[in-house]
C-alpha cells in the first residue's frame, strides 16, 4: 500500500509537472512517481536523481569536495551561522503545526538539519533538499523528515507553486523568479552569502576565490519584486584550525574545483602553523510579497476613507 505523506502536496514531476507522490512500499525500493507514469528510482542512499536527459551543464561538487565540507561543518566550526538561521526559522515558523522547508542547494544538509532540530513542538516538519551534487544528496537523504533531490537551481524547480513556508538558499545560486513561485505568499526566504572579508586573511595559503563586494544588492537584485528585503545580519566567527581542518576549509568551497589536494596538504603540513582566519556571513531576511493581503489593505482603506 503507498504511504501518502506532507511530502506528496510539494513535489512536481519534471517531466510533465504533474504532481510527484513518494512511494515506500514495504519489500521495494523507493521512488517518486507521477500520475502520467514516469518514475524516478531511489539511489540505495536514499536521494533521487531527478536530472534525466541532457541533465545539467554545471560541474557538481566531488566527493572529496564534499567529504571535507562534511568532516568541517561536523566539527561545528559554523555553528554560530547554524544558530543564526535557526533562531531566524523558529520565529517566523512560530504558531506554524505542519511547516514545510525547502533548503535550494543544501550541500550535506548541515544546515538543514539544525534548522529542523530547532523547531519547537511535537509535530515533524517536512523539508526538500535540493543540490546538484549527488555526493551532497547522499548525505543529506539521512536528515530526518526530508527528500534529497538531485537538481540544477537554474532550472525550473520540481516543486509545486506555494508549496514552502520557508527557504534556505545558503551559498548557493539565487533563483528568485522560482523561489517566488515555490514560496506561499509571506513566506520568508533566508538567503546567506559572504562578507567581502570572509576568510580574508588565508586567502593567499588557501588558494581560495576573492568575494565580489557588491553581493549584498545582487541577492536583492536576483531575487527580484516579489520579494522585500526584511532583515539582514551579519555573523563573524574566529578560527584557528589545525592543517587538517584548514585543508577542509580550503577544499569544500569554490576552490576546491580548482585545487592540487595533494600539493594543498603538503603545504599546509610543511607548514605546520595553525590557519587564523575569521568567517563572516550576511543573512538577508526576504519576505514574499502577498498580493492578497496587500489588495485587502487597500480595500480596507477604501472603505474607511
Amino acid at each position: 500500500m503507498q504511504q501518502q505523506t506532507p511530502l506528496d502536496r510539494t513535489l512536481r514531476c519534471p517531466v510533465c509537472q504533474l504532481g510527484l507522490s513518494l512511494d515506500r512500499q514495504q519489500g521495494s525500493p523507493a521512488h517518486l512517481g507521477c500520475p502520467a507514469g514516469h518514475r524516478f528510482d531511489a539511489a540505495k542512499q536514499g536521494y533521487f536523481n531527478l536530472l534525466s536527459g541532457k541533465g545539467t551543464n554545471f560541474t557538481q561538487d566531488g566527493a572529496q569536495m564534499v567529504a571535507a565540507r562534511a568532516s568541517f561543518l561536523d566539527a561545528g566550526h559554523y555553528e554560530s551561522l547554524a544558530e543564526a538561521l535557526g533562531h531566524r526559522v523558529r520565529t517566523v515558523l512560530r504558531g506554524y503545526e505542519h511547516p514545510s522547508v525547502l533548503d535550494a542547494g543544501a550541500g550535506t544538509g548541515y544546515y538543514l538539519r539544525q534548522v529542523l532540530q530547532a523547531l519547537p513542538g511535537t509535530t515533524a516538519p517536512s523539508a526538500v533538499a535540493l543540490d546538484i551534487s549527488r555526493y551532497a544528496m547522499r548525505r543529506a537523504a539521512k536528515v530526518p523528515n526530508t527528500v534529497a533531490l538531485v537538481w540544477d537551481l537554474w532550472r525550473d524547480l520540481p516543486l509545486q507553486d506555494g508549496a514552502f513556508d520557508v527557504l534556505l538558499n545558503i551559498f548557493s545560486p539565487h533563483n528568485g523568479t522560482e523561489f517566488a513561485r515555490v514560496l506561499r505568499p509571506g513566506g520568508t526566504a533566508l538567503v546567506v552569502t559572504p562578507l567581502p572579508e570572509h576568510l580574508a586573511e588565508g586567502a593567499g595559503s588557501l588558494g581560495l576565490l576573492g568575494i565580489a563586494a557588491d553581493k549584498a544588492a545582487g541577492v536583492v537584485a536576483a531575487m527580484g519584486e516579489e520579494f522585500i528585503l526584511t532583515a539582514t545580519e551579519e555573523v563573524r566567527i574566529p578560527l584557528v584550525l589545525d592543517p587538517p581542518a584548514a585543508f577542509e576549509l580550503a577544499m569544500m568551497g569554490p576552490a576546491g574545483h580548482h585545487l592540487n589536494p595533494e600539493a594543498l596538504r603538503n603545504r599546509l603540513s610543511d607548514a605546520g602553523n595553525a590557519t587564523l582566519v575569521t568567517a563572516a556571513f550576511r543573512i538577508q531576511e526576504f519576505r514574499k510579497v502577498d498580493e492578497n493581503r496587500i489588495q485587502a489593505n487597500l480595500e480596507g482603506l477604501s472603505s474607511s476613507g
